[in-house]
């Protein structure tokens, strides 16, 4: 009966650890854990570094979408990159009547497929070092790699670099940037 204790209790032990690995396996975002189990807007509601993504997501109502089947790799802009936009830029994107256009922007940070830096990097490599990456809201990112990291360039010129890399989710990835990657026009 003593051994039957010990080896429910260390098997328990082995269930717990393995639970916490796999949870381990996502980066912090924000200061919240990050969960492969959960949607990509069940995790993002949680850091503290994308409420304003957060906010954007809903105004433009893509919750549904983003909390869809996927598979979706999100480039995730954190609210310091969306503070560096000209002064007034975010209050005019979250007004009803801006939706539309919110929503390009948005679409133009999602690519329908799950897309690990280590995929993104080999794409870049086989395509002579730089890939182009098209996205569900019709803009193309150019991927490069920059001494190691994964940066993306929109179609105005700008330049975001993968700060936070292959943060899994139950239907895709995020990569959070440092930011907001804008469509021309």
């Amino acid at each position: 009966m003593f051994r039957s204790a010990i080896r429910v209790v260390a098997t328990a032990s082995v269930l717990a650890a393995s639970a916490f690995a796999a949870h381990a396996e996502n980066p912090m975002v924000g200061g919240a854990p990050m969960y492969a189990e959960k949607n990509i807007v069940e995790n993002a509601v949680n850091s503290k570094d994308h409420t304003t993504l957060v906010a954007a997501v809903k105004a433009a109502g893509l919750v549904e979408t983003l909390q869809g089947k996927g598979p979706f790799t999100v480039f995730a802009p954190t609210n310091a990159a969306f503070d560096a936009l000209p002064a007034g830029t975010v209050d005019t994107l979250l007004k009803p009547e801006n939706k539309e256009k919110l929503t390009k922007v948005l679409t133009c940070h999602v690519v329908s497929a799950d897309a690990m830096s280590s995929a993104i990097a080999k794409m870049v490599t086989d395509d002579g070092g730089e890939h182009d990456v098209k996205t569900v809201g019709g803009c193309v990112l150019k991927a490069k790699e920059d001494g190691g990291k994964l940066t993306l360039t929109d179609e105005t010129g700008g330049t975001a670099m993968v700060t936070i890399a292959d943060v899994k989710q139950s239907n895709g990835v995020i990569h959070v940037i440092d930011k907001v990657l804008l469509p021309k026009g």
